[in-house]
């Protein structure tokens, strides 16, 4: 059974030996310059997704919108995306011992934002990889949102409450 990543895990791709991914810091944000309007009642937030190549070659990495889905809430309704602000990695050249980052701004409602999932798809090489996902949630355990990375307590409960819900909707209905 597939179970999501943790928001700051690392993910590694087998395809790409050495190469791996994590989305880390995801953490509240205030509004970028003149889009305060657009945010008017959501909560804005910011997100990192980290590439680090610790293989023994380069990886051509491009991570660009439309490669970064962002869902907040129990129903997984879309966040609004701050494509101006965000900062995106588009065809930049990954060496060995090597990262780069790409910064997403995004908002939602903010009862929403104790369960936020990001789903990332990279294009190494110009062949595009699978989908990985993370889940996470903003402010709710003390020390997580200004650190980026959840505490033993928060990590293990979000993920029993996913493997949970994945393992109940696998399950056939014996009815």
């Amino acid at each position: 059974m597939y179970e999501p990543n943790v928001v700051g895990d690392w993910q590694e791709y087998d395809e790409h030996a050495g190469l791996r991914v994590r989305v880390h810091r995801l953490e509240a944000a205030e509004p970028p310059r003149g889009r305060d309007e657009a945010a008017e009642g959501l909560t804005y937030f910011r997100v990192r997704v980290t590439v680090e190549n610790r293989g023994s070659r380069r990886f051509g990495i491009h991570l660009e919108d439309g490669q970064i889905d962002v869902r907040v809430g129990p129903d997984g309704e879309s966040a609004f995306i701050d494509w101006r602000n965000s900062q995106f990695v588009e065809g930049f050249d990954v060496y060995p011992l090597r990262r780069v980052t790409a910064v997403l701004y995004a908002a939602g409602p903010e009862a929403a934002l104790s369960q936020v999932d990001v789903q990332v798809q990279l294009r190494v090489d110009e062949e595009w990889t699978d989908r990985r996902l993370w889940a996470g949630r903003i402010g709710e355990v003390p020390g997580e949102a200004a650190t980026g990375t959840p505490c033993a307590a928060g990590r293990e409960g979000l993920v029993h409450q996913v493997s949970n819900f994945l393992r109940e909707q696998a399950e056939p209905d014996t009815a």
